[in-house]
């Protein structure tokens, strides 16, 4: 009895094994992408990373011949989003703008995923932080701000996407240098650029690019850049740096899909993604977002940057 028994827990391991490699050679040898790719964005619609997901995705239609419908997941700091993607199979039909907002939650001790839960197909944009206020703001420059905040901790509002966030982690150091100001977060992008044109907040934590339109119509100015140097195109504007304050985090946005998507297949995604960024059309979109030309990275070069940049982003993280 007891051999029987252990004849046929024998059979059974064999024969999972042998649908696992079924399935397995059934993926590889599909053609891929054979249906639509279900394009995840963990924000609301109108903001920096719902932009760069209509158009990559548009691009990528014509690379791979097939669409990839965009779908807005808002909610926690992109954690919702994040949570659709996890619960999808790996099999390539699910990817997500993932944002160094949302990675930010990983250098919490009790965050909902982990890094080696994802892997980044590419990078497609890295662009500095800056603090915007309204162009008829009593802050004439970040000198002003700088002063009342000291003078009167808490009282000054900004505007940010949500605890936890780089802006909550840029904000907390500058608390920590006696500038203490009262964070207000907006999960809509479109509420968070409202916020600081009608009064509501004293300035907004944001890429110049997702604000690109209120800048041009020059109702929006920047006070500060968060990096070691100034922006090109605001020489004006004095950086985090040069005023002692070292913190800079800058913004990155790339794609990701699960972890154990076949790599034939992220391969081909992060093959795509090289092309739509080279692009005229996407190296226009990055001038248009303030973002750095040399922003795309493949997927042989983005799982590093993306744990250098949350290694920085545990050394800042606020301890609370």
């Amino acid at each position: 009895m007891e051999a029987r028994l252990v004849r046929f827990g024998a059979a059974i391991a064999a024969a999972t094994t042998l649908l696992a490699g079924s399935i397995g050679t059934a993926l590889a040898q599909e053609k891929y992408p054979s249906r639509p790719v279900e394009f995840i964005v963990p924000w609301g619609p109108g903001g920096g990373a719902d932009q760069l997901a209509r158009l990559t995705g548009k691009l990528l239609e014509a690379e791979l011949k097939t669409s990839f419908p965009v779908v807005n997941v808002p909610g926690a700091t992109g954690g919702t989003g994040m949570a659709k993607l996890l619960a999808a199979p790996p099999d390539g039909y699910a990817m997500a703008v993932y944002i160094a907002d949302s990675h930010a939650l990983l250098a919490a001790p009790n965050a909902r995923w982990s890094i080696s839960d994802v892997v980044p197909v590419a990078v497609m944009i890295k662009a500095p932080s800056f603090l915007f206020v309204a162009k008829d703001s009593r802050f004439k420059t970040w000198a002003d701000f700088e002063r009342e905040a000291k003078a009167n901790p808490g009282k000054l509002k900004v505007a940010t996407l949500g605890f936890g966030s780089v802006d909550d982690f840029t904000l907390s150091y500058l608390e920590a240098k006696g500038i203490k100001v009262t964070q207000v977060p907006y999960a809509k992008p479109g509420e968070r650029y409202v916020s600081v044109l009608g009064g509501h907040v004293d300035a907004l934590y944001e890429q110049a690019g997702d604000v690109a339109q209120f800048l041009k119509s020059n109702q929006m100015r920047p006070i500060i850049v968060f990096g070691k140097e100034r922006y090109p195109a605001f020489r004006d504007v004095p950086s985090s740096q040069e005023l002692g304050y070292d913190i800079a985090l800058p913004q990155f946005r790339s794609i990701v899909v699960r972890a154990g998507t076949p790599p034939e297949r992220i391969k081909a995604l992060s093959g795509a993604l090289a092309k739509v960024a080279a692009s005229g059309e996407y190296r226009s979109f990055l001038q248009e977002q303030f973002a750095h030309s040399d922003s795309f990275l493949d997927s042989s070069q983005g799982a590093a940057f993306v744990q250098a940049q949350l290694d920085d982003m545990k050394r800042a993280a606020p301890k609370r």
